[in-house]
């Protein structure tokens, strides 16, 4: 019995050598780093998935899924979208901005994309879009881009970016949590990690 312990193989923790917790918004100047580098690389289908992550606050589950025509309105695409959240099973309404509105119609031009296709298709047979894996790969590939440690960011970092920079502008928690689609307050003070953020920004303002 002894032998056949020590012989078992050991199981490595999933979250060995990783950060995890809450990941970390993207700060403005972070935002048009990320931006201008896909700009300048003609990364045609990364910077319109960018745009319309940072746009949209979707979760990753919903934001792979998206179709064309969930997006768009005949040829071209709309300023405003609703979708069903797969984790609530309730709709959110988003506003698509006019340089996330043409890059994502260059995009959907470049791959020759209909209506029922899905926005971002996977590379891979077995998936008709592309997977959570594959966008956590290509998020991290993004904040590598800029410098930054990539271990601190992921893809929640896309689904709470905008809502934290509308939450430090305005300090209407409210509209945040209808922006996000949450059912509960809790869970948007939760997601944007405010308590903490608003304690650090009050001590980062206090001279001692």
């Amino acid at each position: 019995m002894e032998a056949n312990a020590s012989n078992a193989p050991t199981r490595v923790p999933w979250n060995k050598d990783k950060l995890t917790g809450q990941k970390a918004p993207l700060k403005l100047k972070e935002i048009w780093a990320i931006r201008i580098r896909l700009q300048l690389g003609a990364k045609t289908r990364d910077l319109a998935m960018f745009n319309l992550a940072i746009d949209s606050k979707l979760r990753a589950c919903d934001l792979t899924k998206l179709r064309v025509r969930d997006v768009c309105l005949g040829n071209r695409v709309a300023p405003r979208a609703t979708v069903m959240q797969q984790k609530t099973q309730r709709p959110v309404q988003f506003e698509i901005t006019e340089q996330t509105r043409d890059s994502v119609e260059s995009w959907i031009k470049t791959a020759a994309l209909c209506p029922s296709d899905f926005l971002f298709p996977g590379r891979i047979h077995a998936s008709p879009h592309l997977s959570i894996r594959q966008y956590a790969r290509i998020v991290h590939r993004w904040i590598k881009s800029t410098g930054l440690d990539d271990t601190a960011y992921g893809t929640h970092t896309m689904h709470r970016t905008k809502a934290s920079l509308i939450y430090r502008r305005t300090k209407n928690m409210r509209g945040v949590q209808l922006l996000l689609g949450h059912t509960k307050l809790e869970s948007t003070v939760r997601n944007l990690g405010i308590e903490v953020d608003d304690a650090l920004e009050m001590a980062e303002q206090t001279d001692v």
